[in-house]
C-alpha cells in the first residue's frame, strides 16, 4: 500500500561509533572477522564473471581492486583444497552464487577490492 512500516520498538541496537579498516589490508581485515563479526565491505562487482557466478572460488585476475561499485557483507573466511577464500553474503537472492554468497580469493592482493573499504559498527 506505500506505507511505511519501520516500527522503533523493532530496532536491535544503537550504533556509538563505526570503525574503518586500513585500505588494502587483507591481514586486519581476516583479524576484524574473526574477533567481531561481520564487517561491511564493498568491492568490484563490473565483470561479467562476478554478475554470473554461480559458485567455486572466484579468482578473476581482471578484476581490478581500484574499481570499486558494491557494497556486501563479508561473513567469515576459509580453506577449500589448499586456496584460502572470503565468504561473502551478496545482496542480490539466493539464485545467484552458492545461495547468496560467494567465495572470493584471499590473499590475492586485494583481489576485487575486498580490502578497499571495510568498516563495522560498535554497538
Amino acid at each position: 500500500d506505500g506505507k511505511c512500516h519501520y516500527s522503533v520498538k523493532g530496532k536491535a541496537g544503537h550504533c556509538s561509533r563505526f570503525h574503518i579498516l586500513p585500505q588494502g589490508d587483507e591481514r586486519t581485515l581476516q583479524a576484524a572477522v574473526a574477533s567481531v563479526g561481520p564487517v561491511a565491505v564493498a568491492v568490484n562487482a563490473m565483470l561479467p564473471s562476478f554478475h554470473l557466478y554461480r559458485g567455486g572460488l572466484y579468482n578473476a585476475s581482471g578484476c581490478n581492486p581500484r574499481f570499486i561499485n558494491h557494497a556486501v557483507l563479508l561473513v567469515g573466511y576459509g580453506t577449500d583444497r589448499g586456496q584460502e577464500y572470503w565468504l561473502i553474503k551478496n545482496s542480490w537472492g539466493t539464485a545467484w552464487g552458492e545461495e547468496g554468497f560467494i567465495r572470493l580469493a584471499k590473499n590475492k592482493n586485494n583481489l576485487c577490492g575486498i580490502a578497499s573499504f571495510a568498516v563495522y559498527p560498535t554497538l
